[in-house]
């Protein structure tokens, strides 16, 4: 008998899907630093931080730069002459020569393009996943969006519109993965053990984490496009390791321990039935209130995801002033006290079922006031004190920090009104709650666009706390985490048969 529980390498393999699942989101986010022509203080309206003198901002390019222009390909190759100041802050990588003429808005459209047809595939995902499996679902999704980062360097230096059609395609794809993953958390997780194991989900906070400052120093040491070489390669390595060690259900496991396999069957009793073939609930799914609390719940945290992690290397590269290796540590020091949080957070849900000390729906709840509603009110204080770079930090380390009670709250409890049809709620939820993750890039660009200021910055941070806030507040009146009815396959197979006979 193996020594290790499945449902333990299952949880491994889940968490380094999903940061993977999040390096191809953000690896263009921090990437586009070093792509893009280094922004001329002096014409971006940036205000000097507090102690620091016009004279000061505007002597910070202190190199000559000459462009030249590719008309064959429609590049920028920027040729540094002189000294190169890479101990300064805003240092260049040495060895990184081809940069594009992007502003911020068409930087705007890059960075959001990924979700513009990422909504698409979500409740496809969830029913691709009940009728062929997560294994295949979430595997592909995983591998073939990891693979296509092969393809960027050469659509980024084809014309930024290739590669914005390449990056709509990545995230088509990779839009299956996370409707799919709730299949395989009905089928392998027992009730009071989902907090705990939805953390695997949280493997994105890692992935950020890790992998922000990774490619910052794989910058600094060779060359952007190695950031997208590493990405294909480590996806490949994750798709073999999926292949061998996961399945769909423990029954199908080869390797469970019996006591293991026992125990899952008798801990899920009837809330699970994948042998029953019945017509999925779509009225009562798209007419039912938790359903919809649990979108709009998704749909802030996203919002205030989506605008921390994605704007994170701009903000603090360009309104700071910080090197590439210092931004991807800042950028992704966040997501990795949002894994911790998430972490702790989830055994202390747990511990309230085991103990019956709160109710599933007030857990629910809790959480929510922590990744939306206190969140939103970090946001906001960033917005008056985000001008000190040690307040922007911090504040932006405690507000991604709260956003990993999300498995707690929202997540998990889409498996909790409907075991059975999870994977097309999360998919439901996320074909909505992914639309952020293009809109505030788009609003992003819009407010910043040739005004790189504190007040453009203020009102992002403005309209982010508001949607936190709001959806956090809607959450907590009137959300509900109690199993729904329509979730019985057995009563509604009965009903039918009832019919029938009357007919």
């Amino acid at each position: 008998m193996c020594d290790v529980q499945a449902r333990t390498v299952l949880w491994f393999l889940v968490f380094i899907g999903f940061a993977l699942n999040y390096m191809i989101r953000i690896n263009l986010n921090i990437a586009i630093v070093e792509m893009v022509m280094p922004t001329d203080p002096k014409t971006t309206g940036r205000a000097p931080r507090i102690g620091e003198s016009q004279d000061k901002l505007s002597a910070m390019s202190t190199y000559e730069e000459k462009y030249v222009t590719n008309s064959s390909e429609g590049l920028l190759i920027l040729e540094l002459e002189g000294e190169h100041p890479k101990n300064t802050s805003g240092g260049i990588s040495p060895h990184d020569s081809t940069r594009f003429n992007w502003n911020e808005y068409e930087q705007g459209l890059v960075l959001g393009s990924f979700f513009w047809a990422h909504w698409i595939t979500q409740i496809p995902g969830g029913i691709l996943g009940k009728k062929y499996g997560t294994k295949l679902v979430f595997g592909l999704s995983n591998g073939m969006g990891c693979w296509l980062c092969f393809l960027i360097p050469t659509m980024a230096q084809w014309d930024y519109r290739a590669l914005i059609v390449l990056r709509v395609l990545q995230g088509l794809v990779a839009g299956l993965a996370w409707p799919s993953m709730h299949v395989l958390t009905a089928k392998w997780i027992p009730p009071n053990e989902r907090s705990k194991f939805v953390t695997a989900y949280l493997g994105n906070s890692v992935g950020v984490a890790v992998f922000y400052p990774l490619f910052g120093y794989v910058m600094y040491w060779a060359s952007w496009p190695w950031v997208f070489h590493i990405c294909g390669a480590l996806g490949v390595l994750w798709w073999l390791g999926w292949q061998y060690f996961v399945y769909d259900s423990p029954a199908q496991h080869p390797r469970i321990s019996a006591t293991e396999a026992s125990y899952i069957e008798n801990s899920l009793g009837a809330t699970v039935d994948s042998n029953r073939k019945v017509q999925t609930p779509w009225k009562p799914i798209l007419t039912s209130r938790p359903v919809w609390m649990n979108v709009i719940a998704q749909w802030g945290s996203i919002w205030g995801l989506f605008t921390l992690m994605t704007q994170a290397p701009t903000y603090f590269r360009i309104l700071h002033n910080w090197n590439i290796q210092t931004t991807g540590i800042f950028s992704g020091l966040p997501h990795l006290m949002r894994i911790i949080f998430a972490y702790c957070f989830s055994l202390f849900a747990d511990y309230l079922l085991r103990t019956e000390k709160m109710s599933r729906t007030n857990i629910r709840k809790l959480a929510t006031v922590f990744c939306c509603i206190i969140k939103g009110f970090v946001v906001l204080s960033l917005a008056y004190f985000g001008y000190n770079p040690t307040a922007a930090i911090v504040l932006f380390t405690v507000a991604t920090m709260f956003h990993g009670a999300v498995s707690s709250g929202s997540l998990a409890s889409m498996v909790d009104i409907t075991p059975n049809f999870a994977g097309i709620v999360l998919g439901l939820s996320s074909m909505i709650g992914v639309l952020p993750g293009f809109i505030s890039p788009y609003i992003v660009g819009l407010l910043t666009l040739d005004n790189q200021t504190f007040e453009a910055w203020q009102h992002v941070f403005q309209i982010c706390a508001t949607m936190l806030i709001g959806c956090g507040l809607l959450y907590v009146i009137f959300g509900d985490s109690t199993l729904q009815t329509w979730n019985d396959y057995k009563s509604r197979g009965r009903d039918e048969e009832s019919t029938e006979e009357i007919g």
